[in-house]
Order: structure tokens, then sequence, then C-alpha cells
């Protein structure tokens, strides 16, 4: 291893903005993602580039519907990707009448506060990671302006000191009779008026995965006697907000759906109420969570609410419905989150991305293209490997590679700027289809320039994030016996990436068979595994990422010549983050008793920094394992890094000691799963 490398009604106003479409982004480029390439660096500059993918994003919802002479909402796609870092070159390409893809890659102050840039038609304004961001005021579009998309900006910041503010109309974003607007992945907050208002016989507008929050008025629908607005809204977090959650007046068609309601207990800011039908609004609610909320859902006497499966926690006063509506899906396709994930789901999805790979949100909004791969020729490709070659460089979406069941021996690897790869076994069993190689540590790359190392040994290695791999083998056959002159190590899969789900595989070998590593000391390399088996003998689940095996089969296996001794696993993590969790879960095999220990520190380098984990709970140990199951390594003591159990069951399991610590359930509280995957929630797509 150690080659490893209920307030006021809404009043009439002025003008305000519109808003856009859901993040199918993620290509290389923008959007949470850097800068477009060929940008150049001068503050005033605004750079031509070639489009990538996701520059030619479209809505989904009511954007996406065909009327009034306009195809769906796809904004800017047909023009000119420009980056700007100026309030001058926003403003000038924002109005342009030409299309233009607009990548707002620095913070721009509104001159004067309160400034809403009037935006013209076929227009995207996308923020580039978090670094676009609009401070004191906002977008307005106007009668007529239609096919327009905002996503990935952050909107804040004009609140002039009064609460229920009816003198300064400042708002994120304002639409007066304008048309097709896809408002997405947006962070809105704290403005002088309204967050979002679409107002005025605004139509065909979808909002979807922002967040909006610290605000009076949180989002308007209405201001007119005519009832044609058609409107989306879904997976959206608004929290901390007091009215206007939203407030829908005389809307023809509004679909609610896997959206989240939150007000805060012990704040400032107490909500007034939900979800509001107006008029005669005739509004769809679907699998939406409510958390705190007074009056989570009203309606006048005059307007519907059709409810489906929503969660009410912690709610207060009227939660109401009643009359027919309409059936979304004659308008358009779509696809529901469980309600019980909604929360999780828009805490770690909804708001600007900083990075290319996605959540689950964001993978939805694009269907998954599918390669196949057959040995026999009846596939698009005969190799893994070509299917991997043929994915283009930061494609935005999720790509499948689905193998026929097969031995595939050969090398794969996933670069790092190719995510949201699947590979995916389309057998019975995970047993069907198999990757399998047999390069060691010690092998002699074909060419003589050297030994692979254990990291380069790896069968399969992945560098891209948002991996995912189901229902198949990937093995390491390397031959110990045969080849007992060279470093035995020989890694099955390497994986050096964040986001990567391992769902329903196989992972086998002797010496070194589960990597898990990061892309960089400094860099968060989350993975889990779960319904899954993982096959070795020596330290054969190690590195430095943060990684999950979760209701899995670890295998013990016997050495080479026959002998039992091993460790399960080597961690190498870095100081202040999370390192091997073990969790419900068993570890068994054809091994003697005793013979085996659950881990050693591995300070890879002799990095003293270094302060490697792992905690093995709620999970089944057999006789193999010591009752001593910690051990020193290289020098470095077990006991000055972080070992431990909880609720262990089976022979092999044993009471607290010196050398066998055990979390207190206060401790255990903090070693979740969710405790190690943070903000990422992994989920088949």
């Amino acid at each position: 291893m150690s080659e490893i490398s209920g307030k006021a009604r809404h009043r009439r106003r002025k003008t305000a903005l519109v808003v856009g479409v859901p993040l199918a982004l993620g290509a290389a480029g923008v959007m949470g993602y850097g800068l477009v390439p060929g940008a150049q660096s001068p503050a005033s500059a605004a750079t031509p580039a070639a489009a990538p993918a996701w520059a030619t994003a479209a809505a989904d919802g009511f954007a996406s519907v065909n009327a009034l002479g306009q195809n769906g909402t796809y904004g800017g796609r047909d023009g000119q990707i420009v980056t700007v870092r100026t309030l001058a070159d926003l403003e000038k390409y924002a109005t342009a009448s030409e299309p233009y893809v607009i990548v707002v890659a620095a913070t721009i102050d509104m001159n004067p506060v309160g400034k809403e840039i009037k935006v013209a038609s076929d227009k995207t304004i996308v923020g580039s990671g978090t670094s676009g961001q609009i401070v004191g005021g906002g977008f307005f579009l106007g009668v007529g302006v239609h096919n327009v998309i905002i996503r990935n900006l952050t909107i804040r910041d004009a609140y002039q000191g009064v609460w229920n503010d009816k003198e300064h109309d400042f708002d994120a974003i304002q639409m007066d009779g304008a048309h097709h607007v896809w408002i997405d992945h947006n962070d809105l907050r704290h403005m002088a008026d309204g967050l979002i208002d679409v107002r005025k016989d605004s139509t065909y507008v979808t909002v979807s995965w922002n967040k909006l929050s610290q605000d009076n008025k949180a989002f308007g629908i209405g201001w007119t006697e005519n009832v044609v607005t058609d409107i989306t809204i879904h997976h959206n977090w608004i929290r901390e907000t007091e009215q206007r959650n939203p407030s829908t007046d005389n809307a023809a068609h509004a679909h609610l759906y896997n959206n989240f309601l939150e007000d805060v207990a012990g704040t400032d800011i107490n909500s007034s109420y939900g979800n509001y039908s107006r008029g005669a609004t005739k509004m769809v609610l679907e699998n939406s969570w409510f958390q705190g909320v007074k009056n989570p859902v009203i309606k006048d006497s005059t307007a519907t609410v059709v409810q489906k499966g929503n969660t009410f926690v912690g709610t207060s006063g009227r939660n109401e419905s009643g009359g027919t509506a309409f059936d979304p899906k004659s308008f358009y396709a779509y696809t529901l989150d469980k309600t019980a994930d909604v929360p999780a789901l828009l805490k770690s999805g909804a708001g600007p991305r900083s990075s290319i790979g996605t959540t689950t949100a964001t993978t939805k909004a694009a269907a998954a293209t599918t390669l196949t791969v057959a040995k026999d020729g009846s596939g698009q490709y005969s190799t893994v490997q070509a299917a991997v070659n043929a994915v283009p460089a930061g494609n935005p979406s999720r790509v499948v590679i689905s193998v026929k069941p097969g031995t595939y021996r050969e090398l794969v690897k996933v670069p790092s700027n190719k995510p949201h790869v699947t590979i995916q076994g389309s057998g019975g069993s995970r047993n069907d289809t198999v990757i399998v190689y047999n390069n060691a540590s010690g092998t002699t790359k074909p060419d003589g320039s050297g030994t692979y190392g254990t990291g380069g040994s790896a069968t399969v290695a992945v560098e891209a994030d948002d991996f995912q791999a189901r229902n198949l083998t990937i093995s390491n056959d390397f031959d110990e016996k045969a080849h007992q002159n060279i470093a035995q190590q020989a890694v099955a899969l390497r994986t050096a990436a964040d986001k990567v789900f391992l769902d329903g595989i196989i992972v086998s070998g002797d010496q070194d068979t589960l990597l898990v590593d990061t892309a960089a000391k400094d860099k968060l390399g989350r993975v889990y595994m779960k319904n899954s088996y993982v096959v070795g003998n020596v330290d054969f689940i190690f590195g430095r990422a943060t990684a999950v095996i979760d209701k899995s089969v670890i295998t013990l296996k016997k050495r080479w010549d026959g002998s039992s001794a091993g460790y399960v696993t080597a961690p190498s993590t870095v100081a202040n983050r999370k390192g091997i969790l073990i969790a419900n879960s068993t570890v068994n095999g054809d091994v003697s008793a005793a013979s085996f220990y659950l881990g050693r520190p591995w300070h890879a380098g002799g990095d003293a920094s270094l302060d490697p984990q792992t905690t093995v709970r709620n999970t089944s140990l057999s006789a193999a394992i010591k009752s001593t199951p910690w051990t020193d390594m290289s020098g470095f003591s077990w006991k000055d890094d972080r070992f431990a159990e909880y609720k262990n069951t089976g022979a092999g399991s044993g009471a607290a000691s010196a050398n066998r610590p055990q979390l207190t359930d206060a401790q255990a509280t903090g070693q979740e799963i969710a405790d190690w995957l943070g903000d990422w929630t992994p989920s088949t797509s």
C-alpha cells in the first residue's frame, strides 16, 4: 500500500422579473462547474466559447409545453456563450435582441440598489459554480418576453431594513406578462420585497430546485383577473419565509410537487401560511413535506386544492383541500420522489451546484443514455473500456453502460472528465457479469517503464464523480503463489472520486482488494456500498476515502499457502474527516478462529498527520475475529488513531475493554451513515 500513491393580500406593483429551469447541467464548462472554456481573465471580458452540453438544456414542467408560438423553453442555446464579471456586461447581453448563454462568473453589485435588469427573450443566465452572485437587485421579464432560463445563481441582499417593506419594490426575479420561463437551482434570499413574482398573466413557467429563504414574501403568483397562468413548482426548499410560500392567485393550472416548506422553531421569522390557492386557482399539490409551518395549506372558497401524498410535521392551523383540479400528466410527463425523501433530497440538491457532480435531482432532468456491451458482438461494444471511451468528456447526465453476461478480461478506467457513469451487469445475478484482470503492484508494465504500483494494479479504476456500479463482479485474480518474487498487492477496484455508489456487486481479490481513495489528500471522496460482497485477506478494504459498507458481507479468505491471517481494513484517513464505516453487515469466511484483525492504521508514506478511522457497528462478527481486533502498523499505534465498535454481535464480538473500545450511545449518534455521507443521498439514477 505504500506505493499508492396570512398577512395582507398581494398588492399590485410595478415591474418585476422572470425565472427559469431545472438544472440538467453538469458538463465541462460552467455551472458550478468552473468558467466556460476560452473565458478570459480581465474583469470586463465577455468571451465567446463553444457550447457545452449543459448550454442546450431545456425545461421540464409547464415551461416545456409547446404554446404561444414557443416550443418549450431552452433559453439562449442558439446563441454565443459569453462570460461576464461586471454589471455593464451582464446588462449588455441580457438586454440584447440576440440569443445568448450568459455565464456569470463573479459577484455583481447592482447600482443603484434595487436595480432589475430587463431581460430580453432567448436568454440563458447561469452562474459559474457558486461564484455567480447578484447582490442588491435582480431581473425583470416584461410583457411578451419568452424563452428565458435563469439557473445556478445566488440573488440576494436588497433588504432595506423594513420587514414588510411597501416602499421598495426590490425583487430577485419578477415577470409581468412573460411566458416560457425556467428558474432552476438558484439561491434567492433577503430581498426588500418578493423573491419570485410571477404576475400579470405570465404563464408556462417552471420553478425547480431553488432555495428561497430569509424573506417576508417568498413567491407570489397572480395579480390579474384573468385565469391563464400555467405553472409548475417542484423540488424547492422554502425555509424561514413568512408568507407567499407560494400564494397562487387565479392560476389556471398550478402543479406543486416534492417541495419542502420549513419554519425553523425559535427564530425571529414565523410562517403566516404555506401554500395558498386563491381566487379561481386550480392546484394539484403532491408529495411535499411541511415542517413546523402554520396554516400549511389554505384555499379560498372559490379555489381548488387536490392534495396527494403530502406529509405534515409539527404544523398547526388550516390544512385544507377540496374541489377537482386537473391531471398534470395530460400536459407533461414527470416522476414523483417519495415524500419521505424530500427533506434530505432538497437539503443536498437545491440551490447552486458547486461542481460538475450532480445530485439525484439533476440527473433526473435528462433521461439516461444506455450503451450496451457484449462479448459476442450483439452489443454496441465488445469491451467495457470501449463503451467508457464512447462517453463524451464532460457528459452532463447519466450514461448507463449495460454489460451482458460474460467474463471480460480487461482493464477499465473511468477518467475524471466522465462523470455520471453507471456500469451495470444485465444478467440475473451479480455473478453473471465479471470484469477481471491480474496485475499486481510488482507486475512490470508492458512497455518496461516500471511496475504498476498498488493503485495502478486495479482491474477497474474510477476517477470520475457520481459513478455507480451494480449487479456485477469486479475481480483481481493475480496468482500470489506463482509470483512470490514480486509485490503482492493486487487491487480489484480503486475509487478516487466523490459520490461513488456501489450497489449489489462483488469485489474479490486477496491483498488490497478494494481501494477507496480520493483524488487528492485535500479532496473529499465519499463511497457508499450496499448489498454487496467484499472478499480478501490482507488490508482488503483500505484507503483515505470517507467510505460506508452497509448491509453487505465481508468474506475473509485464506492466504495463498492455506494459512489464516489477515486484516479487514487499513484506513489512511485525513485528520478531521470520516474514514471507513462498516454497518449492518456480516463478517465471515472459511478461515481459522481468532485469525483476523478488524483493522490497523495505515499512515501512508509515514505521514504522521493522518488520523486513520474505522468504525464497525451493528454488524455480525464470526469467530474469525480476534478478541483484540485492532493492531499497530509500521510503527504507528492504533490507540493513537480512531478505531471503535458499537453493538456488534456474533462469536467474534466482545465487551468493551482498553483493547476493544466501544462507542457509547451518545457517541454512536455522531457515527451514523448520514454523518459519513453528509449532503449526499445515494440514489439509483
